[in-house]
C-alpha cells in the first residue's frame, strides 16, 4: 500500500522517532520500485509535489498541528526530513538514468555490452536496493578486460569522393597541385573571364542558379551558384603567373531536372596547364594516361571536335568501352554501355583560348596551355556499374555500405 502520512496526536521523541522511521522505511521501498522515467517522475510527484505531495502533507499534519513547545521539534524534522527526500529523489533519478542507457547499450550490441549487462544484474540481485553506479559495478561479476572487444564498424569514402580523389592522384603523380575556390560565384568569374559573352545561353536562368535579389548590380557583379570548377582556373592564374600545372575538384550546381543522368548538384574536376610551347599533343597524351590510371592500361581514348568558349581548338574524349572491350557487343548482343558503339564518351578539353589570358594578364604571344573538365559521377558510375546517378544523393545506407 502507498505510505500516507499519518495524522500525529502525540509529538513526544519516541513517537517521532517511530513516525521518522516509517516514513523513510516507504521512502526506501518506493524509491526501489522506480524502474524507468514515467515511474520517476510519478514517485517525485508523489513525495515532493507542491499541492499534496508527502512533504507538503508534512507541514499540514505535523508542523502546523504540533503545539507551540513542540513546534520547534518538529521543525527539525521535517527539514530533516524534506533534505533525505530531495536526496533520495535525485539519486533515484541517476539510478534510473543509468539503467536505461546500460539497457540501450545491451539492445544495440555495444562494445561495453558486458559492462552494461554487469551492472543491470547487479542491480537486480541487489534485492531492490537503489545502487550508485560505483556500489553496481563492484558487485558486478568480474569481466576480462583483456579479452577483444566488438569494434565499432568504420565508415567509408563515399564512392563520389573516393573516385573524385582517385582522379586528383593521378594528376597528382604527374606534377598537378590542387586549388579550390567558393561555390557561390559572382558572373565575372563564371562566365565572363571565361569567354563566354553575355549572350551566351549558358547564361539563361534556365541553365543556371542565380542568387535572388541581384537585378540592381552590374551584370558582372551578379552572384549564382557556379555551374563548373573553372572559375577557380582563372583565379589560380590571376595569383599564379606561369607555370601553371593545377586541378579544380569541386561541387557544381546545374538548373537540370533529376532523372537517372542528370542532378542539379554534381562533382567535377577540371584541369590547367599553362606553360610555354604546350601543345595539343601534350595535352592528349596527358589525357591518355589519366584515363589509363582510371581504367586499366588496355583503355584506348579518341578526341573528336567539339566547342567551349574558353577553348579553342575543343575536343570531347571517348575512352574505348570498359564493359565490351570496345567491341560494341557483349553476351550475344549489343552492348547497352556504349550502344554498341565501342566507344564512352567521358570529358570535354582543349587548348585555352588566347582572349581568356586576356583577363588574367597573360601574354598570348610566349604562353600557350590546354583544360579538360570531367564529370566524377559519371566516372563513378562507369567504375561501379552504378545505373542511377540519384543512387550518390539519396543516401541510403544499403547502397552506400557496399563501398565499405
Amino acid at each position: 500500500m502507498p505510505y500516507t502520512v499519518p495524522k500525529l496526536t502525540d509529538f513526544s521523541t519516541p513517537a517521532l522517532d517511530s513516525a521518522v522511521r516509517e516514513l523513510l522505511s516507504a521512502l526506501e521501498q518506493e524509491s526501489a520500485a522506480v524502474s524507468s522515467e514515467n515511474d520517476w517522475k510519478a514517485f517525485r510527484d508523489r513525495w515532493m509535489a507542491r499541492k499534496s505531495g508527502v512533504l507538503t502533507q508534512l507541514n499540514d499534519l505535523w508542523l502546523k498541528a504540533a503545539p507551540g513547545p513542540g513546534k520547534r521539534e518538529v521543525g527539525q524534522r521535517v527539514n530533516e526530513l524534506r533534505d533525505r527526500v530531495e536526496t533520495r529523489v535525485l539519486e533515484t533519478k541517476e539510478h534510473c538514468d543509468t539503467l536505461s542507457i546500460a539497457r540501450s547499450i545491451v539492445d544495440k550490441r555495444h562494445p561495453i555490452i558486458d559492462l552494461a549487462r554487469a551492472f543491470i544484474e547487479a542491480s537486480e540481485r541487489a534485492g531492490g536496493q537503489t545502487l550508485t553506479t560505483d556500489e553496481a559495478f563492484s558487485k558486478a561479476e568480474p569481466v576480462d578486460i583483456t579479452l577483444p572487444g566488438i569494434r565499432r564498424s568504420l565508415g567509408a569514402e563515399h564512392p563520389v569522393i573516393k573516385t573524385m580523389n582517385e582522379i586528383i592522384g593521378v594528376f597528382r603523380n604527374l606534377g598537378y597541385s590542387v586549388e579550390e575556390g567558393p561555390e557561390i560565384e559572382t558572373d565575372y568569374y563564371n562566365f565572363e573571364a571565361l569567354n563566354f559573352p553575355p549572350n551566351h545561353p549558358a547564361r539563361d536562368t534556365q541553365d543556371t542558379l542565380f542568387i535572388a535579389g541581384q537585378e540592381s548590380k552590374p551584370l558582372r557583379e551578379r552572384l549564382l551558384l557556379r555551374t563548373h570548377t573553372s572559375p577557380v582556373q582563372i583565379r589560380s592564374m590571376e595569383k599564379m603567373k606561369p607555370p601553371v600545372r593545377v586541378v579544380c575538384p569541386g561541387k557544381v550546381h546545374r538548373n537540370d531536372a533529376l532523372d537517372a543522368t542528370h542532378s542539379p548538384i554534381f562533382h567535377q574536376v577540371e584541369g590547367l596547364a599553362v606553360d610555354t610551347n604546350i601543345t595539343f599533343c601534350d595535352l592528349k597524351g596527358t589525357l591518355d594516361h589519366a584515363m589509363k590510371a582510371l581504367f586499366g592500361s588496355s583503355v584506348k581514348t579518341r578526341f573528336y571536335p567539339s566547342f567551349f568558349p574558353f577553348t579553342e581548338p575543343s575536343a570531347d574524349v571517348q575512352i574505348s568501352c570498359i564493359f565490351c572491350g570496345g567491341k560494341g557487343a557483349r553476351d550475344g548482343g549489343p552492348c547497352r554501355n556504349c550502344k554498341a558503339s565501342g566507344w564512352i564518351e567521358l570529358l570535354g578539353c582543349g587548348m585555352v583560348d588566347p582572349n581568356v589570358y586576356g583577363f588574367v594578364d597573360y601574354d598570348p604571344a610566349k604562353v600557350s596551355g590546354f583544360a579538360f573538365g570531367m564529370g566524377v559521377e559519371r566516372i563513378a558510375i562507369l567504375k561501379y556499374g552504378v545505373d542511377d546517378i540519384q543512387l550518390f544523393f539519396n543516401g541510403d545506407v544499403r547502397f552506400l555500405e557496399q563501398f565499405g
